[in-house]
């Protein structure tokens, strides 16, 4: 039988951060799992588009717990604020869902001097979970759910052009970010495991679902023929973002999922369908690649991992 938004176990008591959850994957991630009795912080950059995905979940669930808080991904103080304020406030962390994402942008930079892709996708999300680690730690059985994207099966850790100093091809730089995603996963995966801690790492993907992300891009450029083409795409080949939002919800929530998986559709090419293992792209498993990019990480955003 497939696994479906039926089968996610109770949340109550449970506290949820998920990046990106006023629209898309995150808003109907944040929506099931309130519906389950979580507490949810929806983490966006665009607070008013927020504010109206809070009050859509909770007229359709009043007693859900909705809360929402400031990120701006592509911004590193903004992180350690939002990461400040949440443990100021809250002594555990159940579940974090790394989200939000851009996607295929014409070449600009974030705010500490990344190229947007990277610094949003992976950069930002490696800081936010390093920063929240302390409190995922402490919390029993607590879990990260990275959302990759098919799209990592083209993509190369490209050391030597990593914020595309030297040529730029927004797709490439896109598939990095998203192969940064699956080799952040189980690289932290393996080192929460040699800490013997109970909090595991895993990952989704949502395959082909019609969201915001495609349209981002077209805008920026003002390309006619891009919009045409990812508005077709997301009327007439895309699966529903709350069908898109299953992988990562069971992720998040299915008590059969194991520690360093992937998740993905389980339909025609993996790009719709419901939620099952899926195998990576080989590279993944490459620890050198992995551990440099780690160490990269640390470098470029400051922040040092702690398993104690």
């Amino acid at each position: 039988m497939p696994w479906t938004t039926q089968d996610v176990p109770s949340q109550i008591d449970k506290t949820v951060i998920i990046t990106g959850a006023n629209s898309g994957l995150g808003y109907w991630t944040a929506f099931y799992l309130a519906k389950n009795g979580a507490n949810i912080i929806m983490a966006c950059r665009n607070t008013k588009k927020a504010e109206v995905a809070k009050e859509q979940i909770t007229s359709k669930l009043p007693s859900a717990q909705v809360q929402l808080s400031a990120l701006d991904l592509s911004n590193l103080d903004s992180i350690k604020r939002f990461a400040e304020e949440f443990q100021t406030s809250n002594d555990k962390l159940n579940i974090l869902v790394n989200n939000a994402g851009v996607m295929a942008l014409p070449y600009c930079k974030t705010h500490d001097g990344f190229e947007m892709q990277l610094g949003t996708n992976h950069l930002g999300h490696f800081t936010l979970t390093g920063l929240l680690l302390p409190t995922l730690l402490k919390t029993p059985d607590s879990r990260i759910v990275n959302t990759s994207s098919a799209a990592h099966r083209a993509g190369k850790i490209s050391f030597s052009n990593l914020m595309g100093e030297k040529h730029y091809n927004k797709w490439q730089a896109y598939a990095q970010s998203k192969l940064a995603n699956l080799f952040f996963t189980f690289e932290l995966q393996r080192r929460l495991a040699a800490a013997q801690s109970s909090t595991i790492s895993l990952a989704a993907h949502p395959g082909y679902a019609a969201t915001n992300l495609q349209s981002v891009g077209p805008t920026m450029a003002n390309s006619i023929l891009a919009k045409a083409i990812m508005w077709f795409g997301n009327t007439f080949l895309a699966q529903s973002a709350e069908m898109g939002a299953l992988p990562q919800l069971y992720a998040a929530t299915a008590i059969e999922a194991r520690a360093g998986s992937y998740i993905g559709p389980d339909g025609l090419f993996k790009m719709r369908g419901y939620p099952t293992i899926e195998k990576p792209r080989s590279t993944t498993n490459n620890i050198e690649i992995a551990e440099k990019l780690w160490q990269v990480s640390e470098e470029l955003t400051g922040i040092r991992y702690t398993f104690a």
